[in-house]
């Protein structure tokens, strides 16, 4: 797939979702092994495991709740950038044999 037209000159392609290109991005921008490697911090980790502790206890404020939401969503954008970057570099490797 090639890199999107960020430069604000071209037209919008209706097929093309916004989060697939911040997605592309980062697989491009930080390839297969910093992505691999990446992991939240503890204080991150530990945060999480906090909120989604109190959604079991039904006791989420708001903006815990948004919170969640958000790192959920970070959460998934980071595992399809790994996976896209991994399936690349995996082409560019059968591409070299």
């Amino acid at each position: 797939m090639p890199p999107a037209d960020n430069s604000g000159g071209g037209a919008y392609d209706a097929g093309v979702k916004p989060f697939e290109e911040i997605v592309q991005f980062i697989a491009d921008a930080a390839g297969a092994e910093r992505l691999s490697a990446f992991r939240p911090s503890a204080a991150a980790e530990s945060r999480v495991s906090e909120l989604l502790a109190k959604q079991q206890e039904e006791t989420l404020t708001p903006k815990e709740r948004e919170e969640l939401q958000l790192f959920v969503q970070l959460d998934h954008v980071m595992s399809l950038a790994k996976a896209r970057a991994q399936a690349r570099h995996g082409t560019r490797r059968l591409m070299k044999a």
